[in-house]
């Protein structure tokens, strides 16, 4: 498996973060990891090897990157900074490595234009990785998301304001006009959420989702696993051979 590591200074952060490559060729995907996690992880947890098969058949390379949780999410200061924080980090994604991985991945592939990412994650990982996708379905027109939340009450409990409503797709989906441009963007793409039942899953947010879903006609994957799955790395290794040729 071919691999690439580089880090820049990233204006929006105002400070430097680091990024690896997995992958010779193929769609873009960014990998998000859990709560607290390093780009590092994508290959310390063997992740790499549930994408393997796709990533050396050249079918796809992997964006692995760094989370600010400990700063927003994780933290317990002042929620109305810690969310603005969250923000800077969003736009870091979305106007810095966004144009990082489609300048690599027409580089590598020989395309021209602005090729649609896939966001993935698992746990917060997958929080994030759906409200990419459903902010920016001008940047993200894939989706695979295990075991997230996807309400900002996890993260900020009791506080609300705009930052945190446009991070919390159950209420700014769950706003959305039904004749919403976005939701004819969403139908052209392709998303899948996955929840398991067993230990530790929290399933009540994509429960929220997937009524939103039916309400405003969005077409999602909404993948509910038994009570005997439990939120960790064993399972997500399971659901990933099943979604990501669905995605790809």
């Amino acid at each position: 498996m071919q691999t690439f590591y580089t880090k820049w200074y990233s204006p929006s952060l105002g400070r430097e973060m680091e990024i690896k490559v997995y992958g010779h060729a193929g769609r873009p995907v960014l990998f998000v990891p859990c709560q607290d996690g390093r780009f590092f992880d994508f290959e310390n947890y063997k992740m790499t090897d549930a994408w393997r098969p796709w990533i050396d058949a050249g079918q796809c390379m992997v964006f692995a990157i760094d989370t600010m949780d400990k700063e927003t999410y994780s933290a317990t200061h002042d929620a109305y900074w810690r969310i603005r924080r969250h923000e800077q980090w969003f736009n870091y994604i979305c106007t810095e490595v966004v144009p990082f991985m489609q300048s690599m991945a027409n580089d590598r592939n020989g395309w021209t234009g602005t090729p649609g990412c896939i966001a993935f994650g698992c746990s917060l990982g997958a929080t994030h990785a759906a409200n990419l996708y459903f902010r920016r379905p001008d940047l993200f027109d894939g989706l695979l998301a295990l075991s997230g939340i996807y309400t900002s009450e996890y993260g900020f409990p009791g506080y609300m304001d705009e930052l945190v409503y446009a991070n919390s797709p159950v209420h700014y989906l769950g706003g959305m006009p039904a004749d919403h441009p976005y939701i004819a963007q969403y139908n052209r793409h392709k998303g899948v959420i996955v929840v398991g039942q067993g230990p530790w899953e929290i399933p009540e947010s994509t429960f929220q989702l997937h009524q939103i879903f039916r309400d405003k006609g969005i077409n999602c994957w909404v993948d509910v696993w038994g009570h005997d799955v439990k939120h960790d790395w064993e399972w997500w290794y399971k659901q990933v051979p099943v979604h990501v040729p669905h995605i790809l």
